[in-house]
């Protein structure tokens, strides 16, 4: 969001993901979609059916690069230099273009007199990519007349993932593949409504619908709508800064909704440690986790099927989920539980809402973004898009077509920066992680399912080929793993999907917890921590 929102204006999904079908060209890099997003992976297989070609980036070999006209691994924390240097070719080749670039950016003279000096050969020797499949790549992007750009947390899970965005917002622009059907940038969400939480505000910077907490008319506006006299300037703590503040006894109580920082969270023994110190911990969910049992009380949520509301997806498509079933027990909807909570601290009436449609109508009236829409007119299969400004509006299904939300769109010169991390004699691998398809985040629910966890019932550790016979270990050894956070021990995939010098672990698992090696580097702007590479040791388990 914050490389986007610097380059265009807007942090949100360009286009929508029935777009895909439209498109000539997908580029797609950091992303796994096959496995994570697979409605996503749907529509880039039907693209590619109808003639698209398909473009992929990743350090593993995923399954779509297996339908790719071009597969580049490149090396993890290298992202910036591969696509540097794809801008590179397309200027040095003249397919740039200028009437959208003259027309609709700014600052393009100094980006492109940075991109010029930035050579196709210090992009193989950083990415470790053959110039002849960088060269492939950025012509195909270029000359396709409509080209998508999808990516995921493979991309901004870095202490430079800011950066990695806004080159991909650069390459965007540099072809004018913005603001029309088939094209844009196109970022995934990591759970199913991150965007919807990040529209309402649970961002530390921004109040509902983008608005800047440093924008005293922004502040003003909303805490009049919200009855209470000011609300404050400054800007909070992200999730990471928030666990070293409590580990330092800045931050004495916390309340964790939905959320297992003791598996998802970076080097997880740090976090155990703040968690421990806090002086009182409330978790609420809807099953027990590695996190209720550092509480001092667990609050029973109710889950999706138990509850009304909406959902975001990750194309700012707002839908209706109803309720299915009753909660059990004493659980409740979330929003019933901050409710009684916030009455009991003395908020009065403020809290007084009587149902999720009452909650919805008040983000009406604070978020632009969402003021023309109701309950009545999201009330259908496709739901609406924002931005919504008005009830006769019909929702914006692509971002940026004839302005951008910024104006103009901003060139940005990004220099590559290595990761905070590289392997050297003592941790000579590079230690990558994410997500599998039989699995979901920290496996609070995917782990109780006996059809999903007898599929994958524990972790393990993706080691190429050529680095088992090194190391002479043989699949389904017991191996240890081990960086400057710690070590875990865990059992060896050898795959061919993973790269030479590189391994993988998925990070679902308590047992073998990946983020007990991962580190807590951050990406400057973002916060973000670096879960995408850190310097390994992996041997024979003793």
């Amino acid at each position: 969001m914050a490389g986007l929102a610097a380059a265009f204006g807007s942090g949100a999904m360009t286009n929508s993901t029935l777009d895909l079908e439209q498109s000539d060209c997908i580029f797609l890099i950091g992303s796994n979609p096959t496995e994570q997003h697979p409605l996503v992976s749907r529509r880039i297989i039907q693209a590619k059916e109808k003639g698209a070609k398909l473009i992929v980036a990743d350090p593993r070999k995923i399954q779509l690069a297996d339908m790719a006209d071009i597969y580049m691994r490149h090396k993890s924390g290298s992202d910036v230099a591969l696509l540097n240097g794809m801008m590179n070719v397309i200027i040095e080749n003249g397919l740039y273009d200028k009437s959208f670039i003259e027309a609709r950016t700014e600052d393009f003279e100094e980006f492109a007199t940075k991109i010029k000096d930035f050579s196709l050969e210090r992009a193989v020797e950083i990415t470790q990519v053959p110039a002849e499949d960088i060269k492939q790549a950025a012509l195909a992007f270029a000359q396709a007349a409509n080209s998508a750009i999808v990516y995921a947390m493979g991309i901004t899970q870095h202490t430079t993932g800011t950066d990695n965005v806004l080159s991909i917002a650069n390459l965007a622009m540099l072809t004018g593949n913005i603001g029309k059907p088939g094209t844009g940038v196109n970022p995934l969400r990591g759970q199913n409504n991150v965007q919807g939480a990040c529209d309402t505000g649970c961002l530390v910077n921004v109040l509902p619908g983008y608005q800047a907490v440093t924008d005293q008319e922004k502040r003003s506006k909303v805490a009049q709508t919200w009855q209470v006299p000011e609300l404050p300037a400054e800007v909070g703590l992200t999730l990471v800064e928030m666990m070293n503040a409590a580990a330092e006894g800045k931050v004495k109580a916390m309340y964790i909704i939905g959320e297992n920082p003791m598996i998802s969270d970076p080097d997880t023994s740090h976090v155990q440690k703040a968690l421990e110190n806090l002086d009182f911990l409330v978790v609420q969910d809807i099953f027990p986790t590695e996190a209720t049992q550092l509480a001092d009380v667990v609050l029973p949520s109710a889950c999706w099927a138990e509850k009304e509301g909406t959902f975001t997806a990750t194309d700012r498509r707002v839908q209706m989920v109803r309720k299915a079933i009753e909660p059990p027990g004493e659980a409740k909807s979330d929003w019933e539980i901050i409710c009684e909570l916030a009455r009991e601290m003395g908020a009065g009436q403020l809290f007084s809402f009587k149902s999720a449609n009452e909650i919805f109508e008040e983000l009406r009236k604070v978020s632009p973004l969402y003021a023309g829409m109701t309950y009545e007119r999201i009330n259908q299969p496709d739901g609406l898009q924002w931005p919504c400004p008005a009830e006769d509006h019909p929702g914006t299904t692509i971002l940026h077509q004839q302005k951008f939300t910024r104006g103009l769109g901003k060139f940005h010169v990004i220099s590559y920066r290595a990761p905070a991390e590289e392997p050297d004699e003592e941790y000579p691998y590079i230690l990558t992680t994410g997500r599998m398809a039989f699995h979901w985040h920290t496996r609070s629910m995917t782990g109780r399912s006996p059809v999903l966890d007898n599929e994958v019932p524990e972790g393990y550790v993706e080691v190429s080929p050529e680095d088992a016979r090194e190391l002479g270990i043989i699949d389904g050894q017991m191996v240890e793993v081990s960086t400057r956070r710690g070590k875990i021990k865990t059992k060896a995939l050898v795959d061919k999907k993973i790269g030479p010098g590189v391994i993988f672990i998925p990070f679902h698992f308590a047992e073998g917890a990946a983020n007990i090696l991962t580190h807590q580097a951050l990406d400057p702007v973002a916060k973000i921590p670096e879960y995408k590479i850190c310097a390994a040791r992996i041997e024979k388990s003793p």
